[in-house]
């Protein structure tokens, strides 16, 4: 059986909501979007749609060379799934991007978290629920919560996620800029 590797980027972009949810959580890292390549090239959450507009959310296709995100301080971690995991995963963002107009972001969602009430609004995820959502049927992961209650902590906390690293978004591009010119200078 063929192993994939998906990554789970967690970042703290110092966004209002950021710092609010930072606050409730008191934990780092309160963003969270998945991706399918070390180069974080294929990135996924729910989050802003526009940088500058906090109340325009909905499934977005993330770039870390955005100045929003770039500098933010990161967590990248990563781990390995089945080829027919890997593929049921893609699969759903797919559907979701596919799709991706009648999307919201769950801000209402994220009270049902602070309360700890079950606000499950169809075709609204906030960034941990949408994660939580398309890895929910891993066989690996046992998740303590429902998507609806998970934050990007539970995340992180995960049996079998392995830390790949901790910094900035800028500082791990140009980490991964100066491996590929060694790699390419040894040749």
């Amino acid at each position: 059986m063929c192993e994939r590797t998906v990554y789970l980027l967690f970042t703290d972009t110092g966004s209002y909501l950021s710092r609010a949810i930072n606050l409730y959580t008191k934990k780092p890292l309160n963003h969270v979007s998945i991706g399918f390549d070390e180069e974080l090239t294929e990135l996924y959450s729910f989050g802003r749609k526009q940088p500058n507009n906090p109340f325009i959310g909905g499934f977005v296709k993330e770039d870390i060379k955005n100045p929003f995100m770039r500098y933010s301080p990161c967590a990248i971690y990563c781990f390995q799934v089945s080829d027919e995991e890997y593929f049921s995963i893609k699969k759903h963002i797919r559907d979701i991007e596919n799709q991706q107009s009648i999307y919201r972001y769950n801000f209402i969602g994220l009270f049902g978290v602070m309360f700890h009430i079950r606000i499950n609004r169809k075709s609204a995820y906030f960034c941990s629920q949408f994660v939580a959502t398309v890895l929910q049927h891993i066989s690996s992961f046992k998740f303590q919560k429902p998507p609806y209650f998970t934050t990007p902590s539970d995340l992180r906390e995960l049996q079998g996620i392995e830390l790949l690293y901790e910094g900035t978004l800028d500082d791990y591009c140009g980490l991964k800029k100066n491996i590929e010119k060694q790699s390419l200078s040894i040749l």
